[in-house]
């Protein structure tokens, strides 16, 4: 258990992950949360306002998306550190789903985008609470890796425009963000360039020399003060300007069955997309911190968020890049820095709106780009050179994807690659042929271990992986090719299974002729190592009645000396083997009595087939 978690009912603690860890609360971690959470409500009061326009909507609607669903997520999250509120994806989906049937900025459209965050929140709980949360295991480690590396790459290559104080066309494409950066290079603002840069390196240097100083509030002030003092604004330095006060009232969305109806695509996306965004840098953080996530109660969490969103005139939500990397840094132990934020925005809300209109929008973008850069996974590439490359291969697939083609897209094709790549190795599983280490009883792959014994015209293969249809043809094809390679002729094939814990149909059928084909040419097939589940598939298809039951062994050890007569096998057969057959054979008359169901070690999901 985490030192921050105390024990609770389970039921309340896996609704409520907020009554694991708020009542054991240490004193040690409140210096880290409030650092973060003041540090992310100046970071998100600017951005949230920037993000509302974005999508088309007033900039005083990204202000209300930024309180109540942060403390929907405290409530409900499992994530330390993400911080939840308007995003570049949402946005611009809500842009393209809303656009199409309102015109910005009227009061349908933003109508119409409460109603999407309300629709998008009731399918993510529905997801969670119907356990679909299993969808972000098709993220598998690589790809979360490469869609992170190259979504924080855009997230921050697209805050060039307030680096270099020139207004560039908004895209997630990387190739159209350079093409812009280089069609209005010569537009610099160099007076904004050296608040930006200087931003940056204050940024680095007390990173590197005071790692838990709250760098990011620091330069948030600095730059302030000195717009402020010097009216660099009056210079062409952009500012955030003036922010609207008020706290949102709480109101149900107005729903038109004809609007859902049309929305329902978009809310679909973004319901799928928010998840995917949210799970993916919290995951990212989590494993780098040693925790767990549940990804069905995240599903909960971000639902959550978006229906409390919608309860107070907002539009979706989720959590973000860059706001997460910065409130990761700035030293968030627990989700109560979020509650923080909440608190902080709400107070600025209603008083302190005026101390922001100095803020220079260079150093928002320096924070984020600091930040979100700090997650681009140099040392993964590294390590899967030296692991694994086939899955580095996926990693390149997934950054070059969403580089290209976009981040809602590019996380697709990861997804999609690694699936093919399993369907792929599943198809051409890793065998081995085996031999008998000299001394031992011990049969190891002949590749690695050159000394092991082989025994002339009997082929030992061992299978790594479930048998079925789509393994058949290499099953086939690997015996005939290792047959045509032997030196004598085949005799005896032993098949060791140990490593098979599946057998479909196809693959059973695919048994029948091999060892048909086997007998016809006077060959012998023999079983080694065959498990419970692989035993009753061949039992119910008669398979072992054709072979007959003393075809199967519990070694490759017992099988050879079987086969050779070199020592005396340990068993003849294997004896579950013949227990499974009389098993069967009863259960066609009146099935197994209590005493053999309670004491038979073999499956009596068998007796009843």
């Amino acid at each position: 258990m985490d030192p921050r978690e105390v024990p609770m009912p389970p039921t309340l603690t896996r609704f409520f992950p907020i009554l694991r860890w708020l009542p054991g609360y240490r004193r040690e971690n409140l210096r880290g949360d409030i650092i973060a959470g003041l540090t992310t409500a100046v970071m998100l009061i600017p951005q949230g306002m920037a993000y509302a326009m974005l999508a088309g909507l007033p900039p005083i609607v990204g202000l209300y998306a930024s309180v109540t669903p942060l403390i929907a997520y405290a409530l409900f999250g499992t994530s330390r550190e993400l911080a939840v509120g308007p995003v570049a994806m949402d946005s611009l989906l809500v842009a393209a789903g809303v656009g199409a049937i309102a015109a910005a900025g009227s009061p349908e459209y933003i109508a119409y985008a409460v109603l999407l965050a309300l629709m998008a929140g009731v399918l993510q709980i529905g997801m969670g609470l119907a356990r679909l949360g299993f969808l972000v295991n098709f993220l598998s480690q690589p790809v979360i890796s490469g869609f992170t590396s190259a979504a924080a790459l855009i997230i921050g290559l697209s805050q060039l425009k307030h680096l270099i104080g020139v207004p560039l066309q908004a895209s997630n494409l990387i190739h159209e963000i350079a093409r812009e950066v280089g069609t209005h290079i010569g537009e610099t603002h160099l007076l904004t360039v050296a608040i930006g840069a200087g931003a940056i390196v204050v940024l680095q240097l007390l990173k590197k020399l005071r790692p838990r100083f709250p760098r990011a509030l620091a330069v948030v002030v600095i730059t302030t003060l000195v717009v402020w003092i010097f009216r660099l604004d009056l210079q062409g330095v952009k500012i955030v300007g003036e922010v609207a006060a008020g706290l949102p009232s709480p109101a149900l969305p107005e729903i038109k069955m004809e609007a859902v109806t049309e929305l329902l695509p978009t809310a679909l996306a973004i319901a799928l997309v928010a998840f995917m965004e949210a799970i993916s840098v919290s995951k990212a953080i989590a494993t780098r911190k040693r925790y767990e996530v549940d990804a069905n109660q995240e599903l909960v969490a971000i639902g959550a968020a978006n229906v409390a969103a919608s309860l107070f005139r907002a539009y979706p939500v989720t959590g973000g890049f860059s706001r997460t990397a910065v409130n990761d840094q700035a030293g968030a132990q627990t989700p109560l820095a979020g509650l923080i934020t909440a608190f902080v925005i709400s107070i600025a809300l209603l008083f302190f709106t005026p101390l922001l209109h100095f803020l220079p929008k260079a150093t928002l973008a320096a924070i984020i780009m600091t930040a979100v850069f700090g997650l681009i996974d140099l040392k993964q590439v590294g390590h899967l050179w030296q692991v694994k490359r086939s899955d580095l291969a996926l990693l390149g697939v997934t950054f070059a994807a969403v580089l290209a083609i976009g981040i809602q897209s590019g996380i697709l094709v990861g997804v999609a690659a690694s699936l093919l790549w399993f369907v792929v190795r599943t198809t051409r599983p890793h065998f081995a042929v085996l031999g008998r280490l000299p001394g031992t009883e011990v049969f190891r792959n002949v590749r690695h271990a050159p000394e092991a014994i082989t025994y002339p015209g009997i082929l030992i293969l061992r299978i790594d992986a479930q048998f079925y249809f789509g393994n058949v043809s290499f099953l086939r094809s690997t015996l005939r090719e290792l047959e045509a390679a032997a030196a004598e002729p085949l005799r005896a094939v032993v098949l060791d299974a140990s490593a098979i814990n599946n057998l479909d149909s196809s693959a059973d059928g695919a048994l029948h002729e091999i060892a048909a084909e086997y007998a016809e040419r006077g060959i012998t097939l023999v079983f080694a190592g065959v498990k419970g589940p692989v035993r009753e598939v061949m039992a119910r298809s008669g398979f072992i009645d054709r072979i007959g039951a003393g075809a199967f062994f519990l070694s490759d050890h017992d099988a050879i000396a079987a086969l050779t007569g070199e020592g005396e096998p340990e068993m003849p057969a294997d004896p579950l083997i013949g227990r499974l057959i009389e098993r069967r054979d009863r259960a066609h008359h009146q099935g197994p009595t209590p005493t053999e169901a309670a004491q038979d070690p073999v499956p009596h999901a068998v007796a009843n087939a």
